[in-house]
Formats: C-alpha cells, sequence, structure tokens
C-alpha cells in the first residue's frame, strides 16, 4: 500500500509539473552574418521601426539590466512588461526573463540563438520557456497568438536584416 502510495504521489506530481512549464520554438534562415543579425536584434531603440510583435523596447541588452517592452500579439491585448536581460553574448545570444507578479505565476524564459550556417547566413532559434501556475490556462492563447507572434517578428527581423546587410557575402 505505501508503494502504491508513493508511485500515485510521484506520478501526481510530475503530472502537476508537466502543467506548469511549456515551450515555444521557431527557427528561420537570414540571410547576413550573425553580427548583423545582432545589431537589428539588440538595437531595442529601433523596434517601433520594423517589429511587429514587440512593438516597442527600452533599455539596454547587456546583462543584469531592466528592459521595458510593449508586446502587441495578433489580435490579442497589448501589455508592457518589464524583463531583466539573462544573457547577452555578442552575435550569439540574447535571453530576457519576464514575470507576471511573483516568481512562479507566470515566468517566461525569452531567448534568441544565432549560429552561422555554412552559407554565410545565420540560423535564428526564438524560443521561450514559460513557467508557473498559468501556464496550463495560457497554453492555448500561446500556442496559437503567441506562436503567430513569433513567426511574424522573425519574418520581419529577416527582413530588416537582410535590407541593412544586402544579405551575406
Amino acid at each position: 500500500l505505501r508503494i502504491l502510495v508513493t508511485v500515485t504521489n510521484i506520478l501526481g506530481h510530475q503530472s502537476r509539473e508537466s502543467t506548469l512549464h511549456h515551450e515555444l520554438h521557431t527557427e528561420i534562415d537570414i540571410d547576413a552574418t550573425p553580427e548583423a543579425v545582432w545589431q537589428v536584434l539588440t538595437d531595442l531603440d529601433r523596434y517601433a521601426d520594423w517589429n511587429p510583435y514587440i512593438v516597442s523596447s527600452q533599455g539596454r541588452a547587456e546583462v543584469g539590466e531592466r528592459l521595458t517592452n510593449r508586446m502587441q500579439p495578433p489580435g490579442g491585448k497589448g501589455m508592457t512588461f518589464k524583463p531583466t536581460v539573462t544573457a547577452a553574448e555578442r552575435a550569439a545570444s540574447f535571453e530576457w526573463l519576464g514575470r507576471l507578479g511573483l516568481p512562479g505565476i507566470f515566468d517566461g524564459r525569452h531567448r534568441f540563438d544565432l549560429a552561422a550556417n555554412e552559407d554565410g547566413g545565420t540560423v535564428v532559434t526564438h524560443s521561450e520557456q514559460f513557467d508557473g501556475i498559468l501556464v496550463r490556462l495560457m497554453r492555448k492563447s500561446l500556442d496559437t497568438a503567441t506562436m503567430t507572434g513569433f513567426e511574424a517578428m522573425n519574418a520581419a527581423l529577416k527582413a530588416r536584416v537582410e535590407a541593412n546587410a544586402g544579405g551575406a557575402s
């Protein structure tokens, strides 16, 4: 009986844990160097000029800095949030952690990884890990509106970088 109770508790805990975590993952190839992508991605003051998802951003792309981002999901209600930059490795990775209220309610670790590809361009991996008690309730919206926002941002980033860089050389 004790073994059954222990197994039931473990399975119940794992089930709850899985509903408290969700990830989105996108990739796009950009015909420009990682440095060129980095320049556009971290020029936060110019997000309003090209970014349809994070329509404005203020701050510096430096670890420990606090950003002020205005997000406008397609068909959704816009919101302003103030994440903290947790990674900023030039031409390689840029990440921030945002929270809704206290830790564990709804946390989002938003990340961009830049990797040079064989033809001189860049593969941009744009992802986010969500954790917290509201994740289960938000999952459908994350998989639809948020994912659509990521894809729109990726396409706009590609257009902006390639227009600025004139393509990879």
